[in-house]
């Protein structure tokens, strides 16, 4: 039974910081399962490929109309409570969409499933931000991160298993909402009960500064490369590269890992380097990447190239996030979701912005302009206290 209003006990820093953990990984585990399966979801409802394009778009809609609910929730209410009941709304959803039938049903579920993502989303990151506290600000938010990209990977194995035992949607996401639920119930008594920079004084919207104002610029040129190489990659890999049908899912797969990888190395890095140096090593890592698999358009040289974007983007939302949790102007909470509200807008407009280019010179073209975006997250970076 999870329980809001236990009495506060001794809790170890350990504990708060595996209890944490484990929600990073339950909520990276509850997207990438309803990513596994969205092909089976298209299939059976015989959605087009255009269709699908408009019906996803529900999920970003759904994020980004909760940005400033979630900031304002987590302010008056505290992260614990946010997360808390963010994850149930999270892991309901996505049972909803399993047994969703038609696109009246399936649209809402979508949009619900953005909300619930964006509520686990500010709040779980200001719950990181109070772990780091405890550890006296030693960096540890990456790890956090790194925690979510390894759930994908978990998820998409147990996801093609489950396609290949022909597990409908519904069954699936059935037994990892039970999953989540469990792993909610464990660590529900172990998450940090106090946010960082609480003062009932405080107001709650404020003009963001100078300082988190250029952080959520850091994120938003990161989140662009993100986006860019979570939609482009494999097209690049098929259009440019011209990989056989075998490898075009190679270059993802690249940036993903070393992703995965870089986050759980980053704060070792950032605790000796200091977060803007890693930051500023960070962007160039990512222009380098794309300039030579945009220069190089050979398989193994754009295997090399998305191996090194993978590394550039590990780090660099974690630790901006880590920098806005510590804002002494704003609570974590708002500062959060300010700045986060600024990056998420670099995720949804870099692939169009790629595609649109793209139609008017040349996909190698749109991904040279996606370099200069890894540039500009060093050059930010310089100019901002992180």
């Amino acid at each position: 039974m999870i329980s809001l209003t236990a009495p506060p006990r001794y809790i170890s820093r350990r504990a708060h910081r595996l209890a944490v953990g484990t929600l990073f990984f339950l909520l990276g585990l509850c997207f990438a399962t309803w990513a596994s399966r969205i092909p089976s979801v298209q299939q059976r409802m015989g959605i087009s490929e255009a269709g699908l394009g408009g019906v996803l778009l529900a999920i970003p809609l759904g994020q980004l109309l909760s940005l400033p609910l979630a900031g304002w929730l987590v302010a008056k209410q505290g992260s614990r409570k946010v997360v808390l009941w963010g994850v149930l709304l999270y892991a309901t959803a996505l049972l909803a969409l399993g047994w969703a039938r038609n696109l009246y049903q399936l649209l809402p579920c979508l949009a619900l499933f953005g909300i619930g993502g964006n509520l686990t989303n500010i709040s779980v990151n200001t719950q990181a931000v109070g772990v780091e506290r405890l550890y006296k600000h030693k960096p540890i938010m990456a790890s956090f991160h790194g925690l979510w990209s390894l759930a994908g990977f978990v998820a998409a194995a147990v996801g093609t298993f489950m396609i290949g035992h022909a597990v409908t949607p519904g069954v699936h996401f059935l037994l990892i909402t039970l999953l989540i639920m469990a792993g909610l119930a464990v660590s529900a008594g172990y998450i940090v009960r106090e946010d960082s920079n609480t003062d009932p004084n405080q107001p709650i919207f404020v003009k963001p500064d100078k300082e988190l104002l250029g952080l959520g610029a850091i994120a938003f040129c990161a989140l662009i490369c993100e986006g860019a190489m979570f939609d482009w990659s494999g097209i690049y890999f098929k259009k440019v590269i011209q990989a056989d049908k075998d490898w075009v899912g190679a270059g993802y797969t690249a940036f993903m890992s070393t992703m995965a990888l870089g986050r759980f190395g980053a704060d070792w890095l950032a605790g000796r380097l200091g977060a803007r140096r890693v930051i500023q090593l960070s962007g160039l890592l990512t222009a380098v990447g794309l300039l030579l698999a945009v220069l190089l358009p050979t398989l193994g040289t754009a295997l090399l190239g998305f191996l090194l974007v993978g590394f550039g983007t590990s780090s660099v939302v974690p630790l901006v996030y880590s920098a806005a949790g510590k804002s002494t102007r704003m609570s974590a909470g708002m500062a959060l979701a300010s700045v986060s509200t600024v990056g998420f807008l670099g995720f949804l407009l870099g692939p169009p912005v790629i595609g649109m280019v793209a139609g008017a010179t040349s996909l190698r073209v749109s991904f040279a302009l996606i370099a200069l975006m890894g540039l500009c997250v060093s050059a930010v970076a310089g100019r901002v206290r992180v």
